[in-house]
C-alpha cells in the first residue's frame, strides 16, 4: 500500500523548529513536501552550529537536519515579484501550508489565509505562533523564551535554579500539535461536500500549558502553583531517582503492591505495613523519611546489581542513562531507532510511528539549499486553465 500522505502536497514556509518539524512528520508520511527559503541566507537554523555534518556538498548543521529530512528546498524573495509569483502558485497548488510567520506577514505578500484560500478553498493552512494572533501577535516566540514566562522552568530542575529542559520541548510539542491539527482538517475536508479546508493555529504558549498535563490541573484545583521538586513527582512516592552505591537507580512505584516488592527486595519488608507508608498518599506526607531509609538499603550496592534485582521482582527501574545509553537500550529491544538517509549524512532518528499496513520506509537526504529550485519551478508551470483547480 501506498504511505498514509501519499499524494498531498505540503508548501512549508516556516523555518527554525516547530513548523519544519511538522512538515518532515509529514513527509515521513509520504507527502510532497517543498521547503521555502530565503535565497542564500536559507532557515537560521543552517548556520546553528556545532556541530555539522559533512556531506559531499560539504558541511551541514545537525541541527537544520533534524527537521528537514525528505523535502525539496526552493529559494524564493518575497520582495522579488517573479519570486513572489512562484510562490503564490505553490500556495495555490498545495494541500497544506505551513507558516510560522509574525501575524500579518504573510497577508502583505497575498500569501495570508484569505488570499490563499480565496484560490485554493481546499487548503489547509496552518498558522504556528509563539502567543497567538490576538494580543500576543506582535511577541516573538522562542522555545526558550516561552519555557520561562509559561512556567516549564519553574518546575523543572531544582528549588533554587528554574531550569529549561535539554531540548527545544515546546517547539517539539507544538509541531506534534501542529500535525494533529492538520491531520484533523485534511479529514474534515474529505467529508466536506465541496472538499474546503480551513485554517489551523497554534501557538508555543498554549501548547505548553496544554502539555502540563497534572501540574496544569493541580494549580487550577487549588490556585497553588507546583513547583520544582528535582526528580520527585509531586503526586506519587517513591517516583524519584535514588542514591545507590555508585549512582542512580530511576524507581517508578504507581500502586501499593510496586512498593511492597520494593521493600522486600531491598531487605526492608515491613515499611509496607509502616504507617506511614501504607498508601501512597501517606509515602507523600513522609516521603524525606521514606527516601532516607530507601537510600540507606541501596548503599550497600551498586546501580547495575540493584537494577538486575528490582526489574527481575517486575518493578519500574532503570539506570539513569545517557542519550546514547537511550539510542543502545532502544537499539537492544530491537526498536531500530536510526534510519540511513543517504547522501553521506548521518543517521538520523526513525519517525516513532509503526503502521502495520503503510510502513514508513523511505526517507531522503534533508535538501542543500535551493537544492530543487529548478525542478520546483518546472513544476508549477502548468497551462493558466489548469491552475484553479490544481489537486
Amino acid at each position: 500500500m501506498s504511505l498514509p500522505l501519499d499524494g498531498v502536497l505540503v508548501a512549508d514556509f516556516s523555518r527554525v523548529l516547530a513548523g519544519p518539524l511538522a512538515a518532515a512528520t509529514l513527509a515521513d508520511l509520504g507527502a510532497e513536501v517543498i521547503k521555502v527559503e530565503r535565497p542564500e541566507v536559507g532557515d537560521d537554523t543552517r548556520h546553528w552550529g556545532p556541530p555539522w555534518t559533512e556531506t559531499p556538498a560539504g558541511s551541514s548543521s545537525s541541527y537544520f537536519e533534524c527537521a528537514n529530512r525528505s523535502k525539496k528546498s526552493v529559494e524564493l524573495d518575497l520582495a522579488d515579484p517573479a519570486d513572489l509569483a512562484v510562490a503564490r502558485e505553490l500556495a495555490a497548488r498545495c494541500d497544506v501550508l505551513i507558516e510560522n510567520f509574525r501575524a500579518g506577514s504573510l497577508d502583505r505578500h497575498g500569501l495570508g489565509y484569505d488570499a490563499v484560500a480565496a484560490r485554493n478553498p481546499g487548503v489547509v493552512y496552518a498558522s504556528i505562533t509563539g502567543f497567538g494572533s490576538g494580543g500576543g501577535a506582535d511577541l516573538a516566540g522562542y522555545d526558550f523564551l516561552v519555557q520561562a514566562v509559561g512556567g516549564l522552568m519553574s518546575i523543572t530542575g531544582r528549588p533554587d535554579e528554574p531550569t529549561k529542559a535539554g531540548v527545544a520541548l515546546v517547539d517539539v510539542l507544538t509541531s506534534k500539535d501542529a500535525v494533529v491539527g492538520i491531520l484533523a482538517a485534511l479529514r474534515a475536508r474529505d467529508r466536506h461536500a465541496e472538499g474546503r479546508g480551513q485554517r489551523v493555529e497554534v501557538n508555543l504558549l498554549s501548547s505548553l500549558l496544554g502539555s502540563l498535563a497534572n501540574q496544569a490541573s493541580a494549580y487550577l484545583t487549588t490556585g497553588a502553583a507546583p513547583v520544582a521538586m528535582g526528580n520527585q513527582h509531586p503526586s506519587i512516592a517513591p517516583y524519584e531517582t535514588l542514591r545507590a552505591k555508585d549512582g542512580h537507580v530511576a524507581v517508578c512505584c504507581g500502586n501499593d503492591g510496586q512498593f511492597a516488592r520494593l521493600v522486600s527486595a531491598v531487605g526492608l519488608p515491613g515499611l509496607a505495613a509502616d504507617p506511614r507508608f501504607v498508601t501512597n498518599g501517606d509515602r507523600v506526607a513522609h516521603r524525606e523519611d521514606l527516601v532516607g531509609l530507601l537510600e540507606n538499603a541501596l548503599a550497600a550496592d551498586t546501580v547495575d546489581t540493584w537494577v538486575e534485582r528490582l526489574a527481575g521482582s517486575g518493578l519500574p527501574v532503570g539506570k539513569v542513562g545517557s542519550v546514547a545509553d537511550g539510542f543502545e537500550l532502544a537499539t537492544r529491544l530491537g526498536l531500530e531507532p536510526t534510519v540511513d538517509v543517504g547522501h553521506g549524512r548521518a543517521r538520523q532518528v526513525r519517525s516513532p510511528l509503526t503502521f502495520s499496513a503503510t510502513p514508513v520506509t523511505t526517507y531522503t537526504a534533508p535538501p542543500g539549499l535551493g537544492e530543487h529550485n529548478d525542478d520546483v519551478r518546472t513544476m508549477l508551470s502548468i497551462p493558466q486553465d489548469n491552475q484553479e483547480n490544481p489537486r
